[in-house]
């Protein structure tokens, strides 16, 4: 079970990652800086100018590491005595949000922000289980929206014990996969009563590292895996998301240019979660040795859960159409669908209308179709 969170430990982390922001604006600086005298000063002057020029740059860093240094040693002491932080609504899905952008970077550091993943049990241990697991950016308390919680409906009206992933969704979906069968396993292990049935209820993101969850726990020989009878998927991005390919472009266009290069560096900062939802990339080969920003990643493989799946897509649209969408994910990768057959899932698909990505949390109609099918 992961360590509750400390005020210690919140302001460790915070510190941690404003050093690194100051640490990667010089860099950023420096790089444009250095950019500008190669292209505008003849080459005779430009080694003595940039010879001083990286010395100040190096004493930015340099002061940079020395009061990082004696915050940690400040803080380190001071966190045992300053207890758990008053709770308020907004840190979980501050810290949940800050994990899917940066937070491969964040357990990377070993920064105290990063979310260690967890099975959250509601409820008394029955012999169904419901494993809900959230999307990018998001915790698992954010499955009740509008007074609503499609893991409590289900625990209500069909007798399931919801268990709620918590996991930072920054990280590569093959590892949180990964991890994910581990823990089911041992879940499963440990389950105070004979277990029957597992079905898995998952939002955008967390489709995909359920998915991933089935391949390793196969690879694995897991146990759990006999007793998931179906999955089903809320607005999963099993082919990609428009979104992310945007943000790739960004720096593309930014490494064209030598003075715009060094900008690259913020389009790269987001997340190795973030970029396997270019297409859906749910296998350690998809991204292993690959240069995880280019646009040229080829397609994953297709890998389809062993058990009967249902995909609830969601379009704005009055009418579901070619080109719909929930504002996020298209209709034809939430559905599973592919013009290659071969990479197409063979998922029963349902498209609810005028329903955006994240009113699939609280969708009437999203609702009755999980009890009709769960």
């Amino acid at each position: 079970m992961a360590a509750k969170p400390t005020v210690g430990a919140d302001l460790l982390g915070a510190s941690r990652l404003a050093l690194e922001a100051v640490a990667g604006v010089t860099d950023l600086v420096e790089a444009v800086h250095m950019n500008v005298l190669h292209k505008a000063i003849g080459t005779p002057v430009v080694k003595p100018v940039a010879g001083v020029t990286a010395l100040v740059y190096r004493g930015v860093r340099g002061a940079t590491r020395l009061v990082g240094g004696g915050l940690d040693a400040v803080l380190g002491r001071l966190a045992p005595a300053l207890g758990a932080p008053p709770e308020w609504a907004g840190r979980q899905a501050l810290v949940a949000a800050l994990n899917g952008v940066l937070g491969d970077r964040l357990a990377a550091s070993g920064n105290p922000l990063a979310i260690a993943m967890r099975l959250r049990v509601a409820g008394t241990p029955g012999p169904r289980i419901v494993l809900l697991a959230h999307g990018l950016c998001m915790n698992d308390l954010q499955w009740l929206r509008d007074g609503h919680d499609h893991g409590a409906m289900l625990a209500a009206e069909r007798g399931y014990t919801p268990v709620y992933v918590h996991y930072n969704s920054g990280r590569h979906i093959s590892d949180n996969g990964r991890e994910l069968a581990q823990q089911l396993q041992a879940l499963a292990d440990g389950w105070p009563v004979p277990l029957e049935d597992i079905v898995i209820v998952a939002h955008s993101m967390g489709g995909l590292v359920a998915r991933s969850a089935c391949h390793s726990g196969r690879e694995q020989g897991h146990a759990w895996l006999a007793k998931l009878r179906k999955m089903v998927f809320l607005g999963t991005p099993h082919h990609g998301a428009p979104l992310e390919r945007g943000g790739n472009w960004v720096h593309l266009f930014t490494d064209i240019s030598a003075y715009s290069a060094p900008f690259s560096r913020l389009a790269k900062i987001r997340s190795a979660g973030i970029t396997d939802l270019r297409h859906g990339s749910l296998l350690e080969q998809d991204w292993s040795g690959h240069d995880r920003f280019s646009h040229a990643t080829p397609l994953p493989a297709t890998v389809p859960p062993p058990v009967p799946c249902l995909a609830i897509a969601a379009t704005v649209a009055r009418k579901p159409g070619a080109r719909g969408m929930d504002g996020l994910v298209p209709l034809a990768s939430a559905r599973g669908e592919h013009p290659d057959p071969d990479r197409a899932l063979a998922f029963d698909a349902v498209t609810v209308c005028q329903t955006n990505h994240m009113q699939l949390l609280s969708s009437r109609a999203v609702a009755e179709l999980l009890l009709s099918n769960l």
